[in-house]
């Protein structure tokens, strides 16, 4: 009976260990599938057709699954004004609302270019503090801030001492959010010095220092609002989001319930390929025109150098990638957690990355290797 049971017991063991998975076993990709087309308005293709190297981008899949490029969410391409790739994983899937944290300061300078457009506010050189007359008188007077542009704040390089990389900073966007009024946070800011060592804005490339400001982005918003008389979700439904047929969003407030123009609006990753689509097609979205052409290319100009390896225009970013023949650059709207929407617009490119990292080190880099070893060398 003991070896009868003994017997029994190496046999289960053999198979039960027979059905493990090998710890190196190869993580084996899904074959290639083009995107399905829905009702949302997106034409798709099948990428092998156009020359893709699909074989590349199931490498990154691999990548992914091996744990390489953790909280990745989804991966969308747009080529040509078609989709033509589309994965989701670790729970995400087409119709869950993503995250983006800071990508949505680049939606916000699209809705400022519809407000011009509509004739709501003149230009990007309006005063910012002449919209916020009926809250004087402000902390930290200067006449600075009487001189201080829409443009200013697009790009990055207002005279605030706000930086959200320092955290003693008096504007760091941590100290907003604890605060009762956004709004009057930002407008009280103190002006911002400069030490012997530091670069003056005269100085610097493009005339402009740049200083990484969550509330420039939100008073923006607010912006948007006090001109259009509408809250900023309102106006971007009519303005941007409906015309492009984006049906599911979620906008966030301040404590005083202003939108909030500087992060945290989440959106399906069909309708962020939208928003790039719309960027590297000059405002365009199946021919229609949504934002002005000549708004899109000002906001693709390069207004102030972010850092050594990335420049600045209004609200997007602007990387550089390696390639055989040279550098490419892309412009990108990029956010918290290593979430990123890639346009090159000459080459009618759009790449959706959303992840979950949310406040980890490396992310940034990781979500950019993605971009330029996995996708650029993907492509036709």
């Amino acid at each position: 009976m003991r070896r009868s049971l003994l017997l029994l017991f190496l046999a289960m063991s053999t198979v039960a260990h027979a059905a493990e998975p090998s710890a190196s076993a190869p993580v084996l990709p899904e074959a290639y599938r083009p995107p399905v087309p829905t009702q949302d308005g997106w034409q798709t293709a099948d990428a092998r057709r156009g020359g893709w190297q699909v074989d590349r981008l199931q490498a990154l899949e691999v990548a992914i699954a091996k744990g390489d490029y953790p909280g990745v969410t989804s991966i969308v391409i747009a080529h040509q004004g078609k989709l033509v790739y589309e994965r989701y994983f670790n729970g995400g899937g087409p119709d869950v609302l993503n995250d983006t944290r800071s990508a949505t300061k680049s939606v916000t300078a699209l809705l400022l270019g519809a407000a011009i457009d509509q004739g709501h506010i003149p230009d990007a050189q309006a005063s910012v503090y002449t919209y916020f007359a009926d809250q004087q008188p402000w902390q930290n007077p200067s006449p600075r801030k009487q001189r201080m542009t829409l443009e200013d704040l697009l790009t990055m390089s207002s005279a605030w001492e706000c930086d959200d990389e320092n955290p003693f900073s008096a504007g760091n966007e941590e100290r907003m959010y604890v605060s009762e009024d956004w709004t009057r946070f930002a407008l009280d800011l103190p002006m911002r010095g400069f030490a012997p060592w530091m670069t003056h804005p005269e100085d610097s490339p493009h005339g402009r220092a740049f200083s990484y400001c969550t509330a420039g982005s939100f008073l923006l918003g607010a912006v948007i609002e006090r001109a259009t008389g509408k809250p900023l979700a309102t106006f971007a439904a009519d303005a941007l989001e409906r015309p492009l047929g984006i049906q599911q969003v979620q906008w966030n407030r301040s404590s005083e319930g202003v939108g909030m123009g500087g992060g945290g609006t989440r959106y399906r990753s069909r309708d962020l390929a939208k928003l790039g689509q719309l960027v590297a097609d000059g405002g365009r979205w199946q021919g229609r025109q949504i934002i002005s052409t000549s708004w899109i290319n000002a906001a693709l100009t390069v207004h102030a150098q972010a850092r050594e390896d990335a420049d600045y225009g209004y609200q997007f970013w602007r990387f550089r990638f390696p390639r055989a023949e040279g550098e490419q650059a892309a412009w990108a709207m990029s956010g918290n957690g290593g979430n990123y929407v890639f346009i090159v617009p000459e080459r009618q490119l759009v790449v959706v990355i959303t992840r979950a990292s949310f406040n980890q080190r490396n992310v940034h880099p990781q979500s950019q290797q993605m971009f330029g070893d996995y996708v650029l060398k993907a492509m036709p």
